[in-house]
């Protein structure tokens, strides 16, 4: 059973991907997910609330966010600021993990398999921030442009950038035998993403996490910025904000489909964490 993100970042042709991105007005936040790829996100403008693993941090304008492979993270508005931020996905091929000289052995895999520990939050006050901007600026650039030649610069310019982040400290051995907070509640997150769509419990949350009730929820609510049931309607709006926008499924139909029994229920879910109606949702973003 798996709840990686579903959707494909990469492929072996074209292994990244990129995205502009707006909190909330492209989507009301990112809930607790994870997917196999690395992700490094520029702040243009705002702020907002990231989760990534343990750490939670308020963004800036300027900052260089840095998701490693199979971390959980998510990203949710921080009062009334809007943020506006790139995004690019990329396969850890794209950094050679798959080769067999050291630099994979002794520097790449151990990031990617989470065997080493990064500075997930670059800000303008880092030793190397002019350098590492500078080459977040080119990997941006190169995943925008989308070619074959430009595929060869970007390769280039994520080497130096995680070089640049091992000579100032910023990635770090970690105790393998050491559990996260975040890794306790990855089994209900798996579970929760498998079933969204039935009745869920805290209990069968709790049991899918091997925890107690009460020790999950407290668990849970550090790790996650919000609580169980909370994620799950978070959860549930993401799915029906895609159906709505890419299908002609009725309210009622999204609704259910979603794990929502009640229509009115789900109206007042979706207005409260997208601030608007599923119809208006539907008028404005309809791909």
């Amino acid at each position: 059973m798996t709840s990686e993100e579903k959707r494909q970042h990469s492929s072996q042709l074209v292994p990244f991907s990129f995205y502009k991105c707006f909190i909330p007005d492209y989507f009301a936040s990112v809930p607790l997910h994870w997917h196999s790829e690395f992700e490094i996100n520029f702040i243009i403008s705002g702020r907002a609330e990231f989760i990534c693993g343990d750490k939670k941090f308020i963004s800036s304008e300027g900052d260089i966010i840095i998701v490693p492979p199979n971390m959980l993270h998510a990203v949710y508005p921080h009062g009334d600021h809007r943020q506006r931020y790139d995004t690019v996905v990329f396969s850890p091929e794209m950094l050679g993990i798959s080769e067999n000289d050291r630099c994979a052995a002794e520097c790449i895999k151990p990031i990617a398999n989470g065997r080493a520990e990064i500075n997930t939050q670059i800000t303008k006050e880092h030793i190397y921030y002019s350098e590492l901007k500078t080459a977040a600026e080119n990997i941006f650039s190169c995943a925008k442009g989308n070619t074959p030649q430009l595929d060869m610069l970007m390769k280039s310019e994520l080497l130096r950038f995680f070089w640049l982040l091992g000579e100032s400290g910023d990635i770090l051995r970690t105790d393998e035998n050491a559990v996260s907070r975040s890794e306790m509640i990855r089994p209900a997150i798996e579970y929760m993403n498998e079933n969204f769509a039935e009745a869920v419990t805290v209990d069968i949350l709790a049991e899918a996490a091997h925890l107690s009730k009460s020790y999950f929820m407290n668990r849970f609510k550090e790790a996650a910025g919000v609580g169980a049931i909370e994620y799950l309607s978070q959860l549930r709006i993401k799915k029906a904000c895609e159906i709505l926008s890419k299908t002609d499924k009725t309210a009622a139909e999204t609704a259910f489909e979603c794990g929502f029994r009640n229509l009115s229920n789900f109206n007042r879910q979706f207005r409260k964490i997208v601030g608007c109606t599923p119809k208006e949702y539907r008028k404005i973003n309809r791909t």
